[in-house]
């Protein structure tokens, strides 16, 4: 049986997401730039629609599962089942306001008051969990210019790191939603679908998991080996085996955070270490 995958059309986490299928193994194979389908190997096949569009296609079972914003999704409002965080794309849904309108935290949006946004459901709920009456104005686009242009006292956008909000002369006032990328899937799948995307979820995890390790192999001296177990603590210590030769020396493998490989090597080096080799993962299944 072959899955429909529904991934983003375009942008930076279109990118993002067909960089990480190519990765896990499924590849995308597209017939040329404006496909609306691609092979991806075996039993999946994408299908390319925008990344708003996505929680729609998958809970009216267009597509199997998605890859999309956890903003969108709940935008939607669809029952959708959550399969994995993919960590990409990740951003803020903020509430913002102008520097000098006094607005320094959400108490201080008074009734009445009108938001811009392009997530009107998520801004709508979100006030009126606060107890807020406030009246949406639902834009498309360039949200951050409303308040300049008298359409709306603030705004509810999303941000990564804030610059573009500060350059429209804005501040953030509030934490509306934490969103990244997701893989959700229609809950009315079968056992066999379901069984089918538990296969991508552990090929995409993998993918994830060595994202950010190395893998660490030296020969140490065996009286070392305390204090190595100290450097190279591993996914659960690590991997002792003898050399062939015998004599002083064990070789030992272990995988450690990349951010703290140059210590890892040097710490090595001054226990005894000798052919220390540094190699990149692509996958780890833990």
């Amino acid at each position: 049986m072959l899955l429909k995958i529904a991934l983003p059309n375009k942008g930076r986490l279109s990118e993002e997401v067909r960089e990480l299928f190519n990765e896990a193994g499924l590849e995308v194979r597209v017939r040329g730039d404006r496909a609306l389908t691609a092979s991806l190997g075996g039993e999946f096949e994408a299908i390319f629609v925008r990344a708003r569009d996505i929680p729609e296609f998958v809970a009216d079972g267009a597509a199997h599962a998605g890859v999309t914003g956890w903003d969108l999704v709940n935008e939607a409002g669809r029952h959708l089942e959550h399969l994995m965080d993919l960590e990409l794309g990740r951003c803020r849904l903020v509430v913002a306001a102008r520097e000098e309108s006094g607005i320094g935290q959400a108490s201080d949006v008074r009734d009445g008051m009108r938001v811009a946004s392009c997530f009107p459901r998520l801004t709508r709920d979100y006030f009126a969990r606060r107890g807020q009456r406030i009246t949406v104005v639902p834009v498309s686009g360039a949200t951050e210019i409303a308040p300049h242009l008298g359409i709306a006292d603030i705004v509810v956008d999303l941000t990564s790191t804030g610059s573009t909000l500060k350059m429209n002369g804005l501040r953030e006032v509030a934490t509306v939603l934490e969103s990244s990328a997701r893989l959700v899937a229609c809950q009315a799948n079968d056992a066999e679908v379901r069984g089918t995307l538990d296969e991508l979820k552990l090929a995409l995890g993998s993918v994830l998991a060595a994202r950010g390790k190395r893998y660490v192999m030296a020969n140490v001296p065996k009286e070392m080996l305390p204090r190595v177990r100290e450097v190279l603590p591993g996914l659960n210590g690590p991997t002792v085996v003898d050399v062939m030769d015998g004599g002083r020396f064990v070789a030992v493998h272990a995988v450690v955070p990349a951010k703290a490989i140059y210590r890892t090597v040097n710490a090595l080096k001054s226990l005894g270490g000798e052919g220390i080799l540094v190699t990149r993962i692509e996958r780890l299944v833990a």
